[in-house]
């Protein structure tokens, strides 16, 4: 008799990631060159992927080969980490993979050290190797849930680094999905807001969300059925943060008012905008092209004949490049900012985050730090 459909069904998730890594240590381990190899030094650094086959104290390295990749379950000990960390423990052990944990403690909660302590002993139970704790401060820039999000991920870049990950597994489900589509949808964002979380992301496709396909209880029901312990996180029903409130009024409320399957839908929405926001990602870099002049100046009238979808991911790509931090850059700023090319009646400059500004010369726009 096989496993529980919830369990299988979450190993069956975490399997097809695990093909990828290794599919992409593969690919990015390239084919052995002997002679390359020969002069280059033993201590030299690999990749994730790859690693020198020297031993011995030589002083010339043998020809570079694949290892076994690491990966890494980021866990809070919440039933859909721990369910992730116990399909990537199953699965790790059939195929050529290492797999490790990493627990982050926030350091907002009474006791959260010991806590975190509790996931070491869980994941190593596991026989997850590497595992560890690692604690940080989270700041206030841009709100309790942001700040939390931006330390947590910075110690998981570092973690990753440090341990020579090729992937780092995160435990967000389909209704995690579906809450981020509705809450930039309440922001009033774009279309690469409302593709919600995908399905790889950060540096070369680090952070890994096998869940995403999968609902909220197939995951719990697998801790149940595995008896795994979870911690619920009391932040999760605290209406004080606004990922609770959408979790415990707002999606229940509209799937009472719509029927069932506003989860699904919401998921599906951001897929299909993930696709359309990736299509008009490369127009815009190709058209990037077209309209500047020949000391690389953005040109008014050549960015008024491009769509307006188009003309402002331009836009946002020519900010950023010029100082403007990406996560600081608005709909509002977008919309001044293209108002130079489409309503121009002798604006000033705009001032933008980052201290940079924007003004209209010439029948050119300039981009600059003020």
């Amino acid at each position: 008799m096989g496993p529980h459909p919830a369990v299988a069904a979450i190993r069956l998730a975490v399997r097809r990631v695990l093909h990828d890594v290794i599919t992409d240590c593969r690919r990015n381990a390239g084919p052995d060159r002997p002679a390359e190899a020969a002069r280059r030094p033993a201590h030299a650094a690999g990749s994730p992927c790859a690693e020198a086959g020297a031993a011995g104290g030589s002083r010339t390295a043998l020809p570079e080969r694949p290892r076994t990749p690491l990966v890494l379950v980021a866990c809070s000990g919440g039933a859909d980490s721990m369910a992730l960390a116990s399909a990537l423990a199953f699965e790790a052990r059939k195929l050529d993979v290492r797999a490790g944990g990493v627990t982050v403690d926030h350091n907002l909660q009474p006791g959260s050290g010991l806590r975190a302590a509790e996931v070491v002993t869980r994941l190593a139970a596991m026989d997850l190797d590497p595992v560890e704790a690692v604690a940080v401060h989270v700041g206030r820039e841009g709100g309790p849930e942001a700040a939390a999000r931006d330390a947590r991920y910075a110690a998981l870049d570092a973690a990753a680094e440090r341990h020579g990950a090729a992937a780092v597994l995160l435990g967000h489900t389909r209704d995690d999905q579906a809450e981020t589509v509705l809450l930039g949808l309440a922001r009033g964002s774009g279309i690469r807001s409302l593709s919600g979380m995908a399905a790889a992301s950060g540096p070369a496709g680090r952070y890994r969300r096998p869940f995403l396909q999968l609902d909220r209880q197939t995951v719990r029901k697998a801790c149940l059925v595995q008896s795994i312990p979870v911690w619920d996180d009391p932040h999760n029903i605290d209406p004080a943060y606004t990922r609770s409130r959408l979790r415990h009024e707002g999606l229940p409320a509209l799937e009472k008012a719509l029927g069932k399957g506003v989860v699904e839908a919401l998921a599906r929405t951001a897929q299909l905008s993930r696709d359309d926001a990736d299509a008009l990602d490369t127009w815009a870099a190709e058209a990037e092209l077209s309209v500047r002049d020949e000391a690389g100046r953005l040109e008014c009238a050549a960015l008024y004949a491009l769509p307006p979808a188009v003309r402002r991911r331009v836009l946002r790509r020519a900010l950023i490049e010029a100082g403007a931090p990406a996560g600081s850059l608005f709909a509002r700023h977008l919309e001044e900012v293209d108002r130079l090319i489409t309503g121009w009646r002798g604006q000033r400059a705009i001032n933008l985050p980052g201290r940079v500004e924007a003004l209209r010369q010439g029948g050119r726009l300039v981009i600059r730090q003020s």
